[in-house]
């Protein structure tokens, strides 16, 4: 009897550690917001220590919508502006694919137009330009105004976000020489092009393949 009852012990005890395994797995899963709530003191805490400038502007201690009482600085509040900035960067990253596709076609009508003037193809250009930078701009306001995330860790050494960043600036800066030079200096307007579709494809491939 004394080993059956050892067993039968032993069987209890993994039948208890079986059951208790889920309710561990469910607390470590637990929302992040949870851990907050007992040890949060000040609104401060709700926000990251960095934020881009954009962001403050909207969504800082002292931002718009804190003042105009759109969007308060509360738990509650910053969860459903965790969601929001998950939606809007889920839609910029969509956006950018199409603006991709837009730039390179774009590409390829500017260098037949540059090489053979058209009035037909010079219309496509226009049009397939204006709705790319649409969708540019469109996509880039997306990931500015959205939301500062809940923790914005600082990373030592070159990494796919710091990459992706300074890409951002320099497609950035690309698109509004392009724009500005598009009647003024075709020369410039094409290298800015160039330049844009360049840095920006490598921006997608740097959180594609990171």
């Amino acid at each position: 009897m004394g080993p059956l009852v050892i067993n039968n012990k032993f069987l209890v005890t993994k039948i208890f550690l079986f059951l208790l395994a889920p309710l561990c797995l469910l607390g470590q899963s637990e929302d992040l917001f949870s851990s907050i709530r007992k040890d949060a003191q000040s609104d401060e805490s709700l926000l990251p220590d960095r934020m881009v400038f954009t962001q403050k502007l909207l969504w800082g201690e002292k931002g718009l919508f804190r003042k105009t009482g759109i969007s308060s600085l509360n738990i509650e509040q910053r969860e459903k502006e965790l969601k929001l900035r998950r939606s809007m960067l889920k839609v910029h990253q969509i956006i950018g694919y199409l603006t991709l596709a837009g730039m390179v076609t774009q590409g390829f009508l500017g260098g037949k137009l540059y090489n053979n003037w058209e009035r037909g193809l010079y219309r496509t250009h226009k049009t397939v330009g204006n709705l790319t930078t649409l969708s540019y701009f469109t996509g880039a306001g997306l990931s500015l105004f959205s939301p500062p995330p809940l923790i914005n860790k600082k990373y030592k050494g070159l990494n796919s976000i710091k990459a992706h960043k300074y890409l951002a600036s320099i497609h950035f800066s690309a698109m509004l020489a392009t724009g500005i030079y598009k009647n003024r200096n075709r020369k410039i307007h094409k290298y800015s092009a160039y330049t844009a579709v360049g840095s920006f494809a490598a921006a997608v491939l740097v959180f594609k393949f990171n």
